[in-house]
């Protein structure tokens, strides 16, 4: 949909900053739960729930349409990497204040564009290196060796955001299959690969009921926020849409103050503004250079 004279729908800002609330509250929610349970039996709960909403969801409208793909070998690894990013993830998110975490996933527009070099031919300009070199310094701010953030669990924050910024590549080259199909791909093929894995994990003895509902809870609002997501990227271009999926930063900041009693340092926050800085003008530079191809949708961490 295009924007007339700059206009946003104030429908998608809304969609949009819900989505990233969403987002948000769904990893203060992981959060509390990893004290308490395996990240791995975690990652598979949240995507099999979600696999079961959107099957239930989509099949009765699309039916076998809906599996119908051109590149089963890319959707499936598609799917591979996105497990990938969230098990780094919620490892990162299991020590590292929810801020923190956040903000150095959101170091992935930096990331796609290195790998968009690699692996798309694209060419490297003096901004684009500029806009790199911003993101890994906001990184450095945020992670500061000789800080308590510089651990392991920063470097699992870190490998998510390369996994996620793979996951995006990939979505470049199926920009053309239905989006019910990527979804469908992505939820399913995550909760079946990691039903192979958690049989042998070492399972607590037993579970609160609280806890899986919770449980339940975090897959029905990954999937509410990929929706509302999607909707926002149907009602507006994503060059419009992509300053507001920032304000999981704020969400993340808030929650992690509030429920966690966590609240960023000020280097942290310098590290935070730089890499939203520049993850926004990596894609706005992208997106005035290529109006007219189809792109993926901006950066949100789920």
């Amino acid at each position: 949909m295009e924007e007339r004279s700059g206009h946003i729908p104030q429908t998608a800002i809304v969609l949009v900053c819900t989505a990233t609330l969403c987002f948000a509250t769904l990893d203060a929610l992981v959060k509390y739960l990893s004290q308490l349970y395996p990240v791995t039996i975690l990652v598979w709960a949240r995507w099999t729930v979600q696999a079961i909403v959107i099957v239930f969801w989509l099949a009765p409208q699309m039916g076998t349409a809906l599996l119908r793909t051109d590149n089963l070998t890319a959707q499936l690894f598609r799917g591979g990497i996105l497990v990938a990013s969230s098990l780094c993830f919620m490892s990162a998110l299991r020590i590292l204040p929810l801020a923190e975490a956040t903000a150095l996933n959101y170091s992935t527009p930096a990331l796609v564009t290195i790998m968009a070099v690699v692996f798309l031919d694209e060419r490297m300009t003096r901004i684009r290196v500029a806009f790199v070199a911003a993101g890994l310094i906001g990184m450095l701010l945020i992670v500061r060796p000789g800080s308590n953030l510089f651990q392991g669990a920063a470097l699992f924050a870190i490998g998510s955001a390369w996994f996620y910024a793979t996951f995006q590549v990939v979505t470049r080259k199926l920009a053309h299959e239905d989006w019910r199909t990527l979804m469908f791909y992505q939820s399913t093929f995550g909760a079946a690969a990691l039903s192979f894995i958690v049989p042998f994990i070492d399972w607590p003895e037993s579970i609160e009921w609280l806890h899986v509902l919770i449980i339940v809870v975090c897959g029905v609002i990954g999937t509410l926020g990929h929706y509302l997501f999607l909707r926002a990227f149907q009602l507006a271009t994503a060059s419009a849409i992509t300053p507001f999926t920032y304000m999981q930063l704020i969400w993340a900041t808030l929650i992690g103050w509030v429920a966690f009693s966590s609240f960023p340092d000020f280097w942290t926050l310098i590290g935070m503004a730089v890499i939203t800085g520049s993850g926004l003008l990596i894609t706005l530079h992208e997106r005035r250079k290529a109006r007219s191809a189809t792109v993926a949708a901006p950066t949100a961490i789920d």
